[in-house]
């Protein structure tokens, strides 16, 4: 598999608060490094020098009141500089992109999760992108409880999970419904106690992902 890619790849990890996608993310790069691919890995907010300090306002700085659409306009800002910067330069050298969160989680977290209008978080969001969308989506899904008692063994908590359990069930079932209503996109794997029976099945869908689209393009 260590053939170059006609055409990028594009693959986002998403999930509630919890779900072990950066950890699982970072293996997986890990492991498709060694089998010779040519992958870049990276993250929403903060994968870029003007990323990781809008990351540092919109989840560290808690003396920062940020209203709904600052907190949009900033994620998305994120966005456009990520795509710009990092994202479209990889897929365009025939590079496989591995992204925790992208606009999926806008959708869900500042969409459905806060109730925003979805029209316009999409227009937004589509100048940011310049409608750039993944390829694959691999939702990493656990229940809201477990997954804020996971998030919160190991910080204090960042400003999105402080927020209410309400707040978090609703994006998980913004998740679940989008996974529902593009199911070419989404393969759903659902987190188990076992970490290794999880990345197995992450390891598969994503290695079968590649491996029946690396010739098209």
């Amino acid at each position: 598999m260590a053939e170059k890619l006609t055409k990028g790849i594009f693959i986002t990890f998403e999930g509630p608060e919890g779900c072990g996608k950066s950890t699982h993310s970072r293996r997986l790069f890990d492991e498709m490094t060694s089998d010779g691919m040519e992958v870049v890995h990276t993250a929403e907010p903060g994968g870029t020098e003007l990323g990781a300090r809008i990351r540092d306002i919109l989840l560290e700085k808690k003396d920062i009141r940020l209203g709904e659409v600052a907190e949009l306009l900033l994620f998305e800002a994120d966005r456009a500089q990520h795509v710009a910067e990092v994202i479209r330069p990889a897929l365009e050298e025939g590079g496989i992109v591995l992204c925790d969160r992208f606009n999926t989680a806008t959708f869900a977290y500042q969409g459905y999760g806060l109730g925003m209008d979805m029209d316009l978080v999409k227009r937004v969001d589509r100048a940011a992108t310049g409608g750039l969308e993944a390829d694959l989506t691999v939702l990493m899904d656990v229940d809201v409880e477990t997954g804020l008692k996971r998030a919160g063994a190991y910080s204090a908590g960042d400003r999105m999970e402080k927020r209410a359990v309400s707040f978090h069930r609703k994006v998980r079932d913004a998740y679940l419904r989008m996974a529902g209503d593009e199911p070419g996109r989404f393969i759903i794997i659902r987190v188990s106690d076992d970490i290794e029976q999880t990345y197995k099945a992450v390891r598969e869908a994503v290695y079968g992902y590649i491996e029946r689209n690396k010739g098209t393009g």
